[in-house]
């Protein structure tokens, strides 16, 4: 299965040009006008859109329903949900289509989802079992009109060091369920694992399985704990990366020693956002910046204030990069 994801596929692309006689001029008109209106759309589409990764209030507790009307309420365009509500929420007794009318009620979409399947062990029986739980996950965020979940390195967060070849292989497997369901798994890195936690071994592992929406979840946290640095984003395309988590980190405690509870909000740390959030634009497309943090602190507060606060954060940070 693997010698055929391995082979490229290649698309011709033919361009006809047809000339009218006497015609010319007006038609010669209607291209550029049409020609404009082309580029205007396509620097409109260019640009952020932002989200709310529920893991930024989930210490409040406050359930799914709850979650949602605070990030509408708090301004955001989307909502990134963990799976893990949403399965509580269907056994209180909850609708899965209410859910989802909520959601467009509010304006709302869901970009992504959390969920930790186990996909990518070296175990066959635990691989297995990882594969139908990602075949769940991602049928429940369908039904609720999700896009995307993020699959992260559940099962190989420790020594040895996976193959990429074999990474890639799994990750296929995954793409080619999501087919199926119409989710989009994105391969989510994790600088403390020791598998997949730069951005090389993910963009490796991406474009090895041959597949054609594979994509690779950033998070500005998880790229500094990884050693990765930034710059590596500029390389990749705005279909290689449509979601980043976005948040800041303290300069004290070290790479090292840092952990995910030490999340700040965008631009109250000593990332480089400014080079990132530039990187991404220049890409093209509409990143999705969902607001993803684990600082307990915040947990203690109102989770209408943190939502508030953490959107005024990203869009400073934005205007900032961009200029405006």
């Amino acid at each position: 299965m693997f010698s055929q994801a391995r082979r490229i596929s290649r698309r011709q692309a033919v361009t006809q040009a047809g000339v009218l006689v006497g015609a010319g001029i007006v038609g010669g008109f209607q291209s550029a006008v049409a020609a404009e209106s082309r580029t205007n759309a396509a620097r409109k589409s260019v640009g952020f859109r932002f989200c709310l990764n529920t893991a930024t209030i989930r210490g409040q507790k406050l359930g799914i329903v709850k979650e949602i009307e605070v990030t509408a309420k708090a301004g955001f365009q989307a909502i990134e949900p963990w799976v893990a509500a949403i399965e509580i929420y269907q056994k209180e007794g909850g609708s899965l289509p209410d859910l989802k009318r909520r959601i467009a009620d509010l304006g709302l979409t869901v970009e992504s989802a959390i969920g930790f399947p186990q996909w990518l062990t070296d175990d066959d029986a635990k691989r297995a079992q990882g594969l139908e739980r990602a075949k769940f996950e991602m049928d429940l965020i369908a039904q609720i009109g999700g896009k995307r979940l993020a699959v992260p390195p559940t099962g190989a967060t420790e020594l040895p060091k996976l193959d990429l070849l074999k990474a890639a292989e799994r990750y296929r497997v995954l793409l080619e369920a999501g087919d199926q369901i119409g989710v989009v798994p994105q391969l989510e890195l994790w600088g403390f694992s020791k598998n997949l936690n730069q951005l090389g071994e993910c963009a490796c592992v991406a474009i090895e399985s041959g597949h054609a929406k594979a994509c690779v979840l950033a998070d500005v946290f998880q790229l500094y704990k990884g050693g990765s640095g930034f710059s590596g984003l500029r390389l990749l395309s705005k279909n290689a990366v449509q979601v980043l988590h976005m948040n800041d980190y303290p300069a004290d405690p070290p790479r090292e020693k840092i952990d995910d509870s030490y999340r700040v909000y965008p631009g109250d740390g000593v990332a480089p956002l400014t080079e990132i959030l530039r990187n991404l634009h220049e890409l093209g497309g509409q990143t999705v910046l969902s607001l993803e943090l684990f600082n307990r602190k915040h947990w203690e507060m109102d989770a209408l204030e943190i939502a508030r606060t953490g959107l005024e954060k990203m869009k400073s940070a934005v205007s900032k990069a961009l200029g405006r």
